[in-house]
């Protein structure tokens, strides 16, 4: 009963784990039906590292900051995940973390940089200063 209330759906059979972000009670149906929309991350291990991390996980504003993992496929060989529900026409921040670490992210839409506590200690160092990594929120 919950799932459907909260729009979660469930992850497809032989496909990237998915995610949503929960709901709060409070919220109000105009706010569920704001438009968002699906976006596959994937990470891979960077050439000629051969050790496998204990954690890959993915920390943003569409997550509200909480860290959720990536699942390994040992077939590609990379990480990945789906998450759902990211609320649409706005520029999101994010950050991949690999053993806790923030990590490098070659297909970010661009890098910003950090506003408040909780992306600060998310920041990765470029020849700018401290960054975090941008999603640009469209639907299709």
């Amino acid at each position: 009963m919950f799932d459907s209330v909260f729009g979660k759906k469930p992850p497809q059979k032989g496909g990237p784990m998915g995610w949503e972000p929960r709901s709060p009670l409070t919220q109000n149906r105009n706010q569920q039906s704001a438009p968002s929309y699906s976006k596959a991350f994937r990470w891979r291990l960077p050439d000629g590292r051969t050790d496998h991390p204990q954690t890959v996980e993915i920390v943003g504003s569409f997550t509200r900051w909480q860290k959720v993992p990536l699942m390994r496929d040992g077939a590609l060989d990379a990480w990945h995940i789906t998450l759902h529900n990211i609320p649409a026409h706005k520029t999101h921040h994010y950050m991949l973390l690999v053993d806790g670490k923030p990590t490098q992210d070659k297909n970010c839409d661009g890098m910003a940089i950090a506003h408040g506590p909780e992306e600060e200690q998310y920041t990765i160092q470029t020849d700018r200063g401290p960054r975090v990594f941008m999603l640009f929120a469209q639907t299709k």
